[in-house]
Parts: structure tokens; sequence; C-alpha cells
């Protein structure tokens, strides 16, 4: 295992393009972060200049305290799972987990190649599918053997390039489990491009969001959640993603395309002379009034609406609400859907209601928000103006005692399971048990 510096490292190509600009970053020895961002924000680009498949245009590489700026791949001791799992067709997957191991001619006799390659296969419950061609397989078991074979590399770090794309969307969520006890029963350093944020969220232990080659945010994924530094960042994470609504202000007073929203001292000073600023709500923060305890509707605000259409999905229910945006930020909101991906259809609050809500499509809604979760942003510079970076600390600490934590339960886990293994094999010996044959 190893740590992993980026100091201000730049990609440009030949004809001058910046893939990579200036990007900084401090990866743990047995961290497990997630470089993610849409589609061209030079993730995949990032990733292949840590293995060394793009040269370095500009900026320092340090694995494990070493420049490696120069080395080739195969001096980088790191171990890469590619999207397309990059496997032997002709060999079997006892083979293709091993071919690592025979590339170093001589450096491991054939027992130890077995005993390396069963480990690995018996930690991705592989070992019924060992001599089985990968025409045979299906993704999710492909992809586990090309985990493998990183696996009995005994890499520095082991580093994913969006590894789950491939697969449907049950299988991607049971090799995400997967990936996850892997990285911490094996306490690997981890580095794992993904465009889905879905991944990144429930992988890794902190998130880096690119945006066209630039490092935007790095931080936990509650930390990015609640307390994202900018408006690219706050649409990127969350699903169904975060609604922009223009906020015309007014006295003490936040005026919303459908309600009003009274201003505290905090949020007043926070806005400062803006007359315009952008407001970021949460679909999941939303509630309807109608299913709510009384003290809980007199805590925060309510108000009524029109609803043009409803998904109902059995644990909850999306209510979509048309709204006329302010003509001087429509621009701005319009270029950050672009960026993320969207379609910019048409101008619309998303709320995440519960599955036992009446709402349905154009009916009339009274649904209830509370004002101390939403997020304001500058209109021209996008930056957060509610973001506390105590607050933002707090969170992150608090996520760094809780990853060595984990990474001290499952290897205490592993050491007991290794233990009550040895103790059986050494009670069958005892026994005079025959040993299974294992070719």
């Amino acid at each position: 295992m190893a740590s992993i510096v980026l100091r201000d490292i730049v990609k440009k190509y030949g004809d001058g393009f910046p893939a990579v600009k200036g990007v900084s970053l401090d990866i743990a020895d047995g961290e497990f972060v997630i470089l993610v961002g849409p589609s061209g924000c030079g993730k995949s680009t990032l990733l292949r200049m840590i293995v060394g498949l793009e040269d370095i245009t500009d900026g320092d590489l340090e694995i494990g305290g070493t420049r490696v700026n120069d080395k080739a791949p195969r001096d980088r001791h790191l171990a890469m799972v590619f999207q397309n799992y990059a496997l032997y067709p002709h060999l079997t997957v006892f083979e293709n987990i091993a071919f690592p191991l025979r590339l170093q001619k001589g450096a491991f006799p054939e027992s130890e190649i077995r005993r390396k390659v069963e480990l690995a296969a018996d930690t991705l419950e592989l070992r019924e599918h060992l001599e089985r061609k990968p025409a045979n397989l299906s993704g999710g078991q492909r992809q586990r053997v090309a985990m493998g074979r990183a696996i009995v590399r005994e890499a520095e770090a082991f580093l994913f390039d969006e590894p789950l794309s491939n697969l449907d969307a049950k299988l991607r969520g049971q090799m995400r489990t997967e990936i996850a006890r892997m990285q911490r029963r094996l306490g690997t350093t981890t580095v794992y491009v993904t465009h889905d944020q879905t991944e990144a969220m429930t992988l890794g232990d902190r998130v880096a969001v690119l945006r066209k080659g630039e490092l935007q945010q790095v931080a936990s994924p509650r930390a990015l959640y609640e307390q994202p530094v900018n408006l690219f960042v706050a649409g990127f994470i969350g699903s169904p993603p975060m609604n922009f609504v223009p906020g015309q202000v007014e006295g003490d007073r936040l005026r919303l395309p459908f309600a009003d929203l009274p201003l505290d001292e905090d949020l007043r000073t926070r806005i400062g002379d803006r007359a315009l600023v952008i407001v970021g709500l949460r679909p999941e923060h939303f509630e309807d009034a109608s299913l709510l305890e009384q003290d809980k509707v007199a805590s925060g605000f309510s108000f009524d609406c029109e609803v043009d259409a409803t998904e109902w999905l059995g644990s909850e229910l999306y209510a979509y609400i048309p709204f006329d945006t302010h003509p001087d930020v429509a621009a701005k909101l319009e270029d950050l859907d672009r960026e993320l991906d969207g379609e910019g259809m048409r101008t619309q609050v998303i709320v995440a209601l519960s599955s036992e809500s009446r709402v349905r499509d154009g009916s009339a809604a009274r649904l209830w928000y509370d004002p101390a979760r939403l997020l304001v942003f500058d209109p021209e510079t996008g930056v957060n103006l509610t973001r506390d970076d105590d607050v933002a600390a707090q969170i992150d600490a608090e996520n760094e005692e809780d990853r060595k934590a984990s990474l001290e339960r499952a290897q205490a886990r592993e050491a007991r399971e290794e233990d009550d293994g040895g103790a059986a094999a050494t009670g069958r010996h005892r026994g005079g048990a025959p040993q299974p044959a294992t070719g």
C-alpha cells in the first residue's frame, strides 16, 4: 500500500487542448477516493496519468513518497481494472488471474501462484469458476476476474476506470458492495473513476469532483451533499438532482417562483446587497403537509402549488411542479443543466414525498419545507453563500475517524478468519483426514 500525491498536474495534448488543469490531490495510504464528473471532465485522463498510460505535461506525481513522472507503468506497482474487463478469451479464469504473476518470469513457484490465485478467487467467490473461459461468464463474474487479477499483484494501489458501466442496474449494485468489501478487507489505496454520482456517494471515503479539467471540491460524500462549494457540485451530487430556482430579495423576504420565504439575520447577511440569487432545494427535503403533525408544520413553512405530473415508485413519490424562471438567471441555469448532461426540457421543481402521499397529476398540493436546509448561490460566480467551512471540516473529520475504524474492523475480522482457518486445518491434520486435491 502507498499514498498517492498529485501536485499541480497538467495534461495538454498536441493541439494545445488542456484536458487537466493544475489538479492537486493527496490520497492517503489505504484510502478509497473517487474521481467523478460529467463526460469529458478529465477524470479518466487523470487516472491514466497516475498509472503511466498518459504522459504528464507538468506537475509532480508521487507514489509512496517517490516521484514517478518518468517511470514506466510496470515500475509503478499499480493494478488497473478497466471498463471492458481486458481479459484473455483463450485463457481460463485461473490463468487470467495468474497472468501478472507469470509475467514475472520465475519470480513465483507454481505452488505460490496457485495459493495467490485461489486466495483471490475465494475473496471474490470465483473458486468454482476457475476452469471456465471468460465467454462463459456473466458480466459481473468477468469484472470479478479482472479484480482478482489486480489482487494477486499485491500492488501499491488499485485503479478502477468506470468498471461497472457495462453492467445492468441490479448487478451494479451488487458489484458496488463487492468492491467496497474487497477494499476494506485488503486495505489497499484505491482510486476509482466514475460519472455515476450514486457510485461516488456509496463507495468513496472522499470524492473529488472535476469540471472541465479543474478540481472543484474534494470532500466526504456527506460534506459534498450538505456543504457544496458551488452550483456545479450541488447540482452534480444528489439523486434526483438539486432544484435550482431564482430568488428575489425583498427586505426580509426571499421570493421564489412558488412561495415567499422569511430571511433570518444570518442568511440576510450572507446574501449582502444582492437583489437576485439562485436558491438550491433538495427534492427529499420537501414533505406533504397533510401528512405532518401540527408542531412540525409550524417549524417550517408551507405553500400551495399545482402539480403537473407524479411518479409513484413504491418507497416514495416524485411530484413535478412547473415554474417560470427569472430571465436574469435563465442562461446561467441552462448552461449548468447542459454541463450536468441534462436535457434542458423545462423548468420544474422535483419533490420527493412519502409514498403515502395522495398528491396526483394535475392536483393542488400543500407542501412543507424547512428553510434551514436551503442553499443560496451567487448568480454570477456560482459560489455557495450558505456554506459553513467549520461544519464542512467537522463532517470530514468525522468521516476520517469512521474510515480508520472501518479499516481496523475489517482487518481484525480478516485476522480472526485466518486464525479460524488455520485452527481448522491443524485439526484436520491431527485427525489424519485426507487433504482435498487442488488441481
